[in-house]
């Protein structure tokens, strides 16, 4: 489902972020690039810029999250915003409110940014088609469509710690059919133009058109991860799941289950990632999740970086379409 050109103004900056899809290298580089510009601020005795003072966020998390909607909620107060978190377990929503009758209430209470995780792909989509003038819709996770700034974390990830993309070898590993963060993921590798973007998985949790994303397939790990510069892992998404696409979980350990003897197919300086949450001794042995080549902690901490970076770029864009001082 292609974001179009909504998220985009007519000078191609960001009035939204949807996707990752028809975005360009300059606008993702410019995201890292911002987004490097406020690691330092967890450093500092106050950890508060005055970028969206004044400014009202909305989170609405349909689905459950630890680490996207604490990392976004921390930004937004670094970045001095007032926030409205949505319980949605006791909202309207239960009593059979429409999503669109959801956004019309909210916009009511003068809302300026919408942050929008739901099961349905398409929702934060739809969202923005919808919001008036002014308004910005940022997509925290939709369905198995897309999570946009889950990805541009792991790229600033990355870029962190491995410098220049062209040089690298990236697979990522696991449930590729029911996950919209590899499919942001490869989106955002290749516009960075990555050397090479692997997708390791058995078949049953391929996409059909999988080679058409850009990626070299494999369905054997230890050949997936040979010369790998980084490593992804992701979970089984069970709660996607229909029907029998495991023996067992056990089963999918012994095979595609990332342990340190089958890292060492990669290169000895690679590092090992994961989106979280991660479930040890199913995608990834503790040894490793734990390890010296593992880097997902700073992927959390890093999220909080880049999700102030979208906001600081969109609601600058935002001011200088309605004429404010920034």
């Amino acid at each position: 489902m292609p974001a179009d050109n909504i998220q985009l103004d007519e000078n191609g900056k960001l009035l939204h972020f949807l996707s990752i899809e028809g975005l360009n290298q300059t606008i993702l580089t410019e995201i890292l690039d911002t987004a490097e510009s406020f690691t330092s601020i967890a450093d500092r005795q106050v950890k508060k810029v005055p970028i969206l003072r004044g400014k009202t966020v909305a989170n609405l998390f349909f689905e459950p999250s630890t680490r996207t909607r604490s990392t976004f909620e921390l930004a937004e107060q670094r970045l001095s915003a007032d926030i409205l978190s949505l319980n949605v377990d006791t909202s309207a929503t239960t009593k059979g409110e429409s999503l669109l009758d959801t956004l019309r209430n909210l916009e009511a209470m003068q809302i300026d940014m919408f942050v929008i995780r739901h099961q349905d792909s398409g929702s934060a989509h739809f969202f923005a088609q919808h919001v008036r003038p002014g308004v910005s819709v940022l997509n925290a996770g939709d369905g198995q469509h897309a999570h946009p700034t889950q990805a541009m974390l792991d790229m600033f990830t990355i870029r962190h710690f491995k410098k220049d993309f062209s040089q690298l070898r990236v697979a990522i590993v696991g449930d590729i059919l029911h996950s919209r963060v590899a499919r942001s993921q490869i989106h955002a590798l290749n516009i960075l133009n990555t050397a090479e973007v692997r997708v390791v998985a058995p078949r049953t949790l391929l996409p059909v058109d999988t080679e058409s994303l850009g990626v070299h397939v494999y369905n054997n790990l230890e050949k997936g991860l040979k010369d790998i510069d980084v490593v992804i892992m992701l979970r089984l998404q069970k709660e996607r799941m229909r029907g029998a696409l495991l023996p067992s979980e056990k089963e999918y350990f012994r095979l595609y289950g990332l342990s340190q003897e089958k890292l060492k197919n990669a290169h000895p300086d690679a590092i090992v990632m994961h989106p979280g949450p991660a479930n040890r001794g199913v995608e990834i042995e503790s040894s490793v999740m734990d390890g010296n080549q593992s880097v997902i902690l700073n992927q959390v901490t890093f999220g909080i970086s880049v999700r102030m970076a979208v906001m600081s770029m969109i609601v600058g864009q935002s001011r200088q379409q309605s004429g404010e001082e920034s």
